[in-house]
């Protein structure tokens, strides 16, 4: 197939867009910015399926920016599916189902977002839902290892403090909060095998593998490294959930299965490039 792969520069798209080209497919990174309608329809043609993973994906970024958010991940979105794709897949997030709830987390559970970013996200899904003409949406859980960059995930940020590259790590409460992780290159292999299997109608998968709370991660990183992460405790937040974990039967009924996502083997192939010097 040829695919265009929105993002495909990024930390998860740049997983997905070698895990395609393993697969045999002719991956068409988008150059262009998915909030130009025309780039977005001019690039789109004479493509078998769009994978469009560009999106503004902070939270915190999206309480002080939700203009932005939404005028990404939802215009962007629609300017995808206006040129009708005859195959789309939207990466979306476990965030769309809120903070409130706690517990497994099938695809049926209702979503509940709590920030303009997860309700941007849930936002694109329903016009997914309504305009692809063969459609499908993964909903990411903790994405972790492969090389990530960006500290504000737990598993990078324990790793980078470490190494000794960030003073400390902010753990919120007892630790004891559970969240489910999955490696990148298991959620590449996750698009892969959608993108193969979607045809017609729409569907929905969550993408997660090994639940760990803070002291899991924050163990594992010790184990593997040889060195504790320093820690700076602070006041549970209110209402959190104490575990927030993905079913993923729905996606394990196509054949995926994680490969690389056990704690330790996730921990200890982001710990390889948070020990290795600097680029440039």
């Amino acid at each position: 197939m040829r695919v265009l792969v929105t993002g495909a520069s990024g930390y998860v798209g740049r997983a997905v867009a070698a895990q395609l080209a393993f697969s045999g497919h002719e991956v068409v990174p988008f150059t262009g910015d998915v909030r130009d309608a025309r780039a977005a329809e001019a690039a789109v043609r004479g493509a078998d399926a769009v994978v469009h993973l560009a999106a503004r994906a902070r939270v915190r970024e999206s309480f002080e920016r939700p203009v932005e958010h939404y005028d990404v991940n939802v215009g962007g979105t629609l300017n995808l599916l206006r040129a009708r794709p005859p195959v789309f897949l939207l990466a979306s997030t476990a965030a769309v189902y809120g903070t409130s709830r706690t517990g497994v987390l099938t695809e049926d559970t209702p979503r509940d977002p709590a920030s303009p970013y997860a309700a941007s996200k849930a936002a694109a899904e329903d016009a997914v839902a309504w305009a692809a003409r063969a459609g499908a949406v993964l909903r990411l859980f903790n994405v972790a290892g492969g090389g990530d960059r960006d500290d504000t995930r737990i598993v990078t940020r324990a790793c980078e403090v470490a190494a000794g590259r960030l003073p400390s790590l902010e753990v919120y409460g007892d630790g004891s909060a559970v969240r489910d992780f999955v490696h990148v290159r298991d959620v590449a292999r996750a698009f892969a095998l959608v993108l193969e299997r979607c045809r017609e109608g729409h569907a929905v998968y969550n993408v997660g593998a090994t639940p760990a709370s803070v002291a899991d991660v924050l163990g594992a990183v010790e184990r593997v490294s040889g060195r504790p992460p320093a820690v700076r405790r602070r006041p549970a937040h209110p209402g959190e959930a104490r575990v927030l974990r993905a079913d993923t039967a729905r996606l394990r009924a196509l054949g995926w299965r994680p490969v690389e996502s056990d704690l330790d083997e996730l921990v200890r192939d982001q710990w390889a490039s948070a020990a290795s010097p600097p680029a440039g």
